[in-house]
């Protein structure tokens, strides 16, 4: 089993990464501000203006240690990998079956179960913590088991896409309601994107950036390519795959962590900023409230459904891809989703 290795996250503005013998050294105003042993890694995230040393990044290529490049907001802009480990018979697989209606039906269906489901069971765990609205939340994971039914009549993925949809309307215009602390600073209204308009749509495109870059490190270690999915349509620049794993994670993941952050008021309205045309960003002390968060979630520890063994959470994405890739080589009949309670 892969070790869980850390990320390291630089968010400080002018910091200049660089190596020195097996380490890596951060350096803020020409001032060594940490120094990490290589081995210790597993990635490094670089928001805004953060540079990395030409040597660095190879020596990171060469270890298997991804340097990703976002934005201070955290909006992706670019990744430097190592080469793809794996079997090229593996991704020649992975390419047939994508062209392959019947089977990219039975991945996509099993990818959609497992959001729906998920989803429906992060709505019924607020129920039962007494949170919002219970009729409303009641009626809306009644909705996504009913669609979770459906699935098995779906004939194609875009029937399955329709039903995924219905799904999500059904969860976000209810999720609002898990809300219990700070609800007129934290309102949520629906999803918003490419601006976020509200600190709790903010939190998540945050979140999800962060478990896209662990998701695609995950299938890119087993040997897939994370941009040729079966639910999500391929497009130039698209993970698609990446996006397909993300599904079964983001509502017990992600947004659950966001629902915490806000009820135990470690997050506040002073984490954030507004920018000109009404876009909502977590400001740096807001990134580091979120990015804390999300390692110590990544350490916690639950049963895997599949494997039946007690596992890091920030091992998941990993297990899950070499899943795939074994229900790809035969190995398995089917792909067991990732399936939260």
């Amino acid at each position: 089993m892969k070790h869980l290795l850390n990320t390291l996250y630089v968010s400080t503005q002018g910091a200049y990464l660089h190596k020195e013998g097996m380490s890596v050294l951060v350096e803020v105003e020409k001032q060594v501000r940490l120094r990490v042993p290589v081995h210790n890694l597993q990635s490094i995230v670089c928001f805004g203006n953060v540079i990395c040393s030409p040597f660095l990044l190879g020596f990171c290529a060469e270890n298997q240690v991804a340097v990703a490049f976002l934005t201070e907001n955290g909006r992706f802009l670019a990744s430097v990998r190592g080469s793809v480990s794996g079997n090229v018979l593996l991704r020649r697989t992975q390419y047939r079956w994508a062209d392959d209606p019947a089977r990219t039906l039975a991945v996509a269906r099993a990818v959609v179960l497992a959001k729906l489901a998920n989803a429906r069971n992060v709505l019924l765990r607020g129920i039962r913590d007494g949170a919002g609205d219970a009729q409303e939340l009641t009626r809306a994971a009644a909705r996504l088991k009913a669609l979770a039914e459906g699935l098995s009549r779906a004939a194609d993925v875009d029937g399955l896409r329709g039903l995924e949809g219905d799904g999500g309307r059904a969860y976000f215009g209810v999720i609002g309601h898990l809300v219990t602390q700070q609800t007129e600073d934290f309102r949520f209204e629906g999803r918003s994107r490419r601006p976020p308009l509200d600190p709790f749509n903010a939190m998540l495109s945050f979140l999800y950036t962060m478990l896209m870059h662990d998701i695609t490190g995950a299938l890119e270690g087993v040997g897939l390519d994370p941009c040729v999915g079966y639910l999500h349509r391929d497009r130039p620049g698209r993970k698609s795959l990446a996006l397909d794993l993300m599904e079964e994670f983001r509502p017990w993941m992600a947004d659950r962590l966001v629902l915490s952050l806000i009820n135990r008021k470690q997050i506040q309205p002073s984490h954030f900023e507004e920018r000109e045309g009404g876009a909502v960003w977590l400001n740096d002390r807001g990134r580091k409230v979120v990015i804390e968060a999300w390692q110590a979630r990544k350490q916690e520890e639950i049963r895997h459904p599949f494997l039946q063994e007690t596992v890091r959470l920030g091992l998941f994405p990993h297990i899950q891809a070499l899943l795939l890739a074994r229900h790809l080589r035969g190995d398995l009949e089917a792909y067991p989703p990732m399936l939260w309670k």
